[in-house]
C-alpha cells in the first residue's frame, strides 16, 4: 500500500524486452541498501516490484522493474522511454504517517488531460475519466494520479478538475504535464467497494 505522496521523482536509464515483458531501469536518489529485491515502488502510480538493485556512481541507486503484458496494455508504462521521469514512492510501513490517501498501486485506467490552466497560486488541471470509472468520483474526494494523492474539486459527467499547488508541480513529474496527455488513474479503494456493494442484493438467492 501507498499514500499518494510522492518521496522522489525517478529517470528510466535503460529498457530492455524479454519476449513479452519489458524490463526498466531507473534511476533514483533513494540508497541501494534500504531497497530489498522483491519491495514494492509505486511508479508513477504502477505498483511494481523491484528485481535488482545497485547503487549509482551519482550516489543514489538504480533500481529495476518489470512489466507485464497487462501493465502495459492499461497504464502509461507502455510509453515509457529512456529519460522519462516517473513518480517514485516507497510502500507504505505500519505507523507511518498517512498524508495522502490509501493508495493500491494498481491503476484502473488512464485519465486525459483535456486541459490545464495556470492560475497563478495554483493550477488546474481537468481531466476525462474513462466512462465506466467516473462514477468512483466525487467532488472532494481522492484520486490518485500518476501516484499523486489529489483531491477532486469538482465533477461534470465523465470529467473532474484538481487544483494543484506550486509545490507539488515542483517535487512531481505535474509540472511537466500538458493537455493531450494520459495520466494513471486510480479510483478511492472506498468509492470502489462502497459501489460493489450497492449492486449487490441484501441476501442470497435462494438456492445460493
Amino acid at each position: 500500500m501507498f499514500t499518494g505522496i510522492v518521496s522522489d521523482v525517478g529517470r528510466i536509464v535503460r529498457t530492455e524486452e524479454h519476449n513479452d515483458v519489458r524490463r526498466f531501469s531507473i534511476a533514483s536518489s533513494y540508497a541501494a541498501d534500504t531497497i530489498d529485491i522483491g519491495a514494492s515502488i509505486s511508479c508513477a502510480g504502477v505498483c511494481l516490484t523491484v528485481v535488482a538493485r545497485v547503487p549509482a556512481e551519482a550516489g543514489g541507486s538504480i533500481f529495476d522493474v518489470e512489466a507485464a503484458p497487462e501493465t502495459l496494455a492499461v497504464t502509461s508504462v507502455q510509453d515509457w522511454r529512456l529519460d522519462t521521469r516517473v513518480n517514485l514512492e516507497r510502500s507504505l510501513h505500519l505507523g507511518d504517517e498517512l498524508g495522502g490517501h490509501l493508495v493500491s498501486g494498481h491503476v484502473d485506467g488512464l485519465a486525459e488531460i483535456v486541459a490545464r490552466e495556470d492560475l497563478g497560486e495554483t493550477t488546474k488541471f481537468t481531466f476525462a475519466a474513462p466512462h465506466g470509472l467516473s462514477r468512483f468520483i466525487a467532488p472532494k474526494g481522492s484520486v490518485a494520479l500518476d501516484g499523486t494523492s489529489l483531491t477532486v474539486n469538482g465533477v461534470d459527467g465523465d470529467r473532474f478538475d484538481c487544483l494543484l499547488i506550486p509545490h507539488t508541480l515542483k517535487v512531481t513529474t505535474w509540472g511537466e504535464r500538458l493537455a493531450g496527455m494520459h495520466v494513471n488513474l486510480e479510483v478511492d479503494t472506498i468509492a470502489r467497494y462502497v459501489a460493489r456493494m450497492v449492486g449487490m442484493p441484501d441476501r442470497p438467492s435462494a438456492g445460493a
